[in-house]
Formats: structure tokens, C-alpha cells, sequence
């Protein structure tokens, strides 16, 4: 088992770029003057003649990295959540997704977990919005070794790809050395018939104290990691589906077009049963330490601890 990290997945995303690129001379990585805050400037410092600062200008950015794919670089594109899937969204849709280019789209500081940033920068609509543009892979990695994995995932896939990043430390939890990432494919991380928790991004490593917290209160919950949001993981969705009999989505993300949706437009085709969705509730966010939100929020090991205990229970 290798040493337990404290890292944030935009600092694992960043690292992971460098280390690809020593084999790799067609990736470039493209910013929107956010270099230091997506770690983007990782990249920078190691390979300046590939790296372009596109400037406040999301929009432009997705058109530069478009032209950059047509031409046979793999263009890396990075800016906060909320104006990488925003701002940019048409040109995503329009000269990324529709000639299905080779454009790997990263959103960094996505969620409430922004913190202090405040309700304009905690992006909880971006998963929705890369979900609804054709042929896009939506990843959202929960550690750093998960992380790593999905950068050079993404970057063996020949098409766009929206990976999630986060801004806050988190510890990871998988063990490297035993780890396979696979787009499409969720992992188990703990088995259970009680009710099955299927969680993605950085509330996995909360939902995973919960759930063993819960084995004390006498609930075996089964557990997965839901790490590839498109294309959704159906056949584990139906096993668990099937052998527990209900499900639970945890998400930082907005309840509505999340992983909660996803789960849920592949139980009422193949295998209707109770879901139960814990994410934002279609609000906002606001300003305040990223671990307080998470907490207010009900989105931290106690909180889903409770939660999850009294929707078993009720």
C-alpha cells in the first residue's frame, strides 16, 4: 500500500500533464490566465514553448485548442468550472463536440468545496452541461492516484473529454499499486445488500467513512466509486440495483443532470428501484471554509453518515 497523500486533484491533474509530456511532444496545455490556480503552471515551467496563456477568454481558448487538435496536437484546456463549461459552452458544443475533436477540457475548482470563493465560482452545473454534448467523456476523479490514471486515460481516448478537478486537499484512499482505471467502468469499493451508495469525485473518500461508519449501526452498505459520470457505468448500476434493491447517489454537484440523473436513467430502463439523490439541492452556494460548506451541506462523512441512515431507516 503506498503512502497516504494529502493532495488536491487540480495539483495531481497539473502533475500528471508533466509527466505525460516527457513521452508525449504533441501535448499542449492552453489557460485562461489561471495558471497558478488550475496548476497548469506545473506544466509551464517544465514546457513553456508548449504552453499557451489564452488570457481571460474562455471561449477563445476552447476555439485555439480546436484548431490545435485539427493540426494533431492533443490540446489540454484548463480554467475554473464555471467558465470552462459556461462561459465556453457553445464552443465546446459547436468546435470541440460536434467534429469530435481531441480536446481534453479541465475545470478546476468545481463544487462548493471552492470555499471562500463564493456562489459565483463553486460551479455545481458542470457535469450537467458536459453531459448533454454528444460523444463527450465526463470524468470526475476522487484522489490523486485516481487522477493520475484519468489524465492518461483521457489522453489515450481519441475525442473530447471533460475531466473535474478540485481545489481543496484531499486524502487519497485508493492503493496504486493495485488500481486500474477504466473510462466507463465504476469500482466497487465496498461490498453490501443493505442499500448500495454510488458516490463520485471527492465526497467518494466522505461516503467511504460513511459507509463504515454505518457498519456499526448495523447497515451494510454496498459502496461504489462512479468516477467516469459519461458513459455511465450500466451493469454495475444494474447489479447493485438488483442484489440491494435501492441506491443512494452522493455528489457535489446540483441534484439535477449530476451523477444522481445518470444513476437514475438507468434504473428506470433496465431495473426499477428506489433512488434517492444527495447532492445541492438546486440552490447556490456561498461563501465559507471549503470543509464547513461540505458540513453544512450534509456532504462530509458525518453528515452522510446521517443521512444515509435515516433514509435506510425511513
Amino acid at each position: 500500500m503506498a503512502e497516504t497523500k494529502k493532495i488536491a486533484t487540480r495539483e495531481s491533474f497539473g502533475l500528471a500533464l508533466c509527466e505525460l509530456a516527457k513521452e508525449h511532444p504533441e501535448i499542449v496545455v492552453l489557460d485562461a490566465d489561471l495558471a497558478a490556480a488550475t496548476k497548469t503552471d506545473i506544466f509551464k515551467k517544465a514546457y513553456p514553448d508548449r504552453f499557451f496563456d489564452c488570457g481571460i477568454s474562455e471561449g477563445n481558448m476552447i476555439g485555439v485548442a480546436a484548431g490545435l487538435a485539427s493540426c494533431g496536437k492533443v490540446p489540454f484546456a484548463a480554467s475554473f468550472a464555471m467558465f470552462a463549461t459556461g462561459r465556453a459552452y457553445e464552443q465546446i458544443r459547436n468546435s470541440v463536440g460536434y467534429p469530435h475533436l481531441n480536446v481534453k477540457i479541465a475545470g478546476s475548482h468545481a463544487g462548493i468545496s471552492v470555499g471562500e470563493d463564493g456562489a459565483t465560482h463553486q460551479c455545481c452545473e458542470d457535469l450537467a452541461l458536459m453531459r448533454t454534448i454528444p460523444g463527450m467523456v465526463v470524468l470526475n476523479p476522487a484522489d490523486h492516484y485516481e487522477m493520475t490514471e484519468a489524465v492518461k486515460a483521457a489522453f489515450a481516448y481519441k475525442g473530447p473529454v471533460y475531466i473535474r478537478l478540485g481545489r481543496l486537499a484531499i486524502e487519497t484512499f485508493n492503493d496504486p499499486d493495485n488500481y486500474h482505471f477504466e473510462i466507463g467502468k465504476g469500482i466497487t469499493l465496498k461490498d453490501g445488500t443493505d442499500v448500495t451508495v454510488i458516490a463520485t469525485g471527492l465526497v467518494v473518500n466522505e461516503a467511504l467513512k460513511a459507509v463504515k461508519a454505518l457498519e456499526a449501526k448495523g447497515i451494510n452498505a454496498r459502496l461504489i466509486n462512479m468516477h467516469t459520470i459519461k458513459p455511465i457505468d450500466k451493469d454495475i448500476i444494474i447489479k447493485a440495483a438488483k442484489e440491494t434493491g435501492r441506491i443512494i447517489t452522493v455528489e457535489e454537484h446540483n441534484i439535477i443532470g449530476g451523477l444522481g440523473e445518470a444513476v437514475c436513467s438507468v434504473t428506470a430502463e433496465y431495473c426499477p428501484v428506489p433512488v434517492k439523490k444527495i447532492g445541492i439541492d438546486d440552490i447556490f452556494g456561498h461563501s465559507g471554509p471549503a470543509l464547513g460548506l461540505l458540513a453544512e451541506f450534509g456532504l462530509d462523512a458525518d453528515g452522510l453518515t446521517k443521512r444515509i441512515e435515516s433514509i435506510v431507516n425511513n
